[in-house]
């Protein structure tokens, strides 16, 4: 490795980073993550902080988790890498894909498709609920419906069903056929309506709508988020996702539940689906699956949808989609010892409390400065804060301040995200309470500096 002066004059000088601007990173470098330790990260200069981040909602055992490390570290050395395309496979994918299937079951999830990451699971789910449609004799089913606000990605099929136009506009036209309702976000939304029971009834409504409009057999699946992660934590109220469960079943279409971030406990159940009592027909997974240890996703199908594929008798069941890094063994490795330590340290359980400590004393912050609009969470380790310069008027906050208070929460012991006005959170669900108190004074320091 080069040494820090190499490292700092190098810089954002020859990599583009995802998710910014490419000339703005050359006049204002990145921080240097060097090491990481437990639930904290070390930047190059030697300023430890609390990563309240989870390194992108991924990182849910924390940074030290030596199983995970001396599993990956053994299987480089038993198999590096063998293709998992039909006609060969490996130990620790068959290991693995029980092991997931057994994490899913009480969602009704049968089969496992894996994947290199959340981008690819959500594409996999959306190619194969048209192949579904198609192999039942209803070849006209190709439109998707999704959410504003949902973000599912930055393939062609995920960033059209995406919901934030950020992702969108630069690289349209995207796929055609992809339907947008509005977010269960009762802070702003077109309806005015703070009531969330009452949103979440408008929202159906809508759709009920749209599915009409659109004729429901050109409908192959909706696609949401149990909780909107980068669209600002949106927490629906328990109502909407089994209303949108029961428009599905009434019109044939298909559920996918994008499960990337709520996945594996972060909202102190094992999947946000389960959160709200649902059951969808398809499941998009990713982050804590191998707790960002190495890059892996999975699409998870339920025995409704298994049973179309391995049924076939027309010889068009084949699912000509995959990987070269599907179902690779080191990152099956990685998913058995993942899922061993998820169960050992029962982070469901660490997630609730933590994540409503975080919470509260977000809403205790709210009351001390006026620049919170809204507070979002308490669903497990989840937390958006939307910052407005009127609270009244609800006036999104200008960048430079936002920034200004993103360094100065750094400064002050914790590293938090921002996604335009909201600054996001979602910790490593293995954080203590003293921690996420490091979190809040540090929050507290960062909006005073506004």
């Amino acid at each position: 490795m080069k040494d820090d002066n190499f490292l700092k004059e190098n810089n954002a000088r020859h990599l583009w980073h995802p998710m910014g601007a490419p000339g703005d990173l050359q006049a204002n470098p990145p921080k240097i993550i060097k090491s990481a330790q437990g639930v904290h990260i070390t930047d190059i200069d030697g300023h430890s902080v609390v990563d309240a981040v989870g390194g992108l909602w991924c990182v849910n055992l924390g940074y030290s988790n030596d199983a995970i490390k001396e599993a990956i570290a053994k299987q480089l050395y038993d198999l590096p890498y063998y293709s998992a395309f039909a006609g060969a496979t490996n130990p620790p994918a068959i290991e693995a894909s029980l092991m997931v299937r057994e994490f899913f079951a009480d969602d009704g999830m049968a089969r496992v498709f894996f994947t290199s990451g959340g981008s690819d699971s959500v594409e996999t789910c959306l190619r194969l609920a048209r192949q579904y449609h198609r192999l039942r004799g209803e070849p006209t089913r190709t439109k998707f419906l999704s959410l504003k606000k949902g973000y599912h990605g930055t393939h062609f099929g995920g960033a059209s069903v995406n919901g934030n136009n950020r992702f969108r506009i630069a690289y349209e036209p995207l796929l055609p056929g992809c339907y947008h309702l509005p977010s269960p976000y009762t802070y702003r939304n077109p309806f005015n309506e703070t009531d969330p029971a009452r949103l979440a009834q408008l929202i159906a409504q809508a759709a009920e709508d749209e599915i009409a409009f659109q004729g429901a057999n050109t409908i192959a699946a909706f696609i949401m988020e149990p909780i909107q992660g980068a669209g600002g934590v949106i927490v629906p109220p328990e109502t909407f996702m089994p209303l949108m469960r029961a428009i599905c079943d009434k019109h044939g279409i298909l559920m996918i539940s994008d499960e990337v971030i709520t996945g594996f406990c972060r909202t102190g159940h094992w999947s946000g689906a389960r959160h709200w009592g649902v059951k969808p027909d398809m499941m998009c997974t990713a982050k804590g699956i191998t707790s960002g240890y190495f890059p892996v996703g999975a699409a998870l199908m339920s025995d409704k949808v298994a049973a179309v594929f391995e049924d076939d008798k027309t010889g068009e069941g084949a699912i000509w989609h995959g990987y070269t890094y599907s179902a690779h063994p080191v990152g099956a490795a990685a998913v058995i010892a993942c899922l061993s330590e998820t169960l050992r340290l029962n982070t469901a359980a660490n997630a609730g409390p933590r994540g409503a400590q975080l919470y509260q004393g977000v809403l205790q912050l709210a009351e001390k400065h006026d620049i919170i609009g809204d507070v979002r969470g308490g669903h497990g380790l989840m937390t958006g804060i939307e910052i407005v310069s009127d609270r009244a008027a609800k006036t999104m906050m200008d960048t430079a301040t936002m920034k200004r208070i993103h360094q100065t929460a750094y400064e002050a012991g914790a590293m938090v995200r921002l996604s335009g006005h909201n600054i996001l959170m979602s910790p490593p669900l293995t954080i203590t309470a003293d921690e996420v108190d490091v979190i809040l004074n540090a929050l507290d320091k960062g909006f005073a500096a506004a």
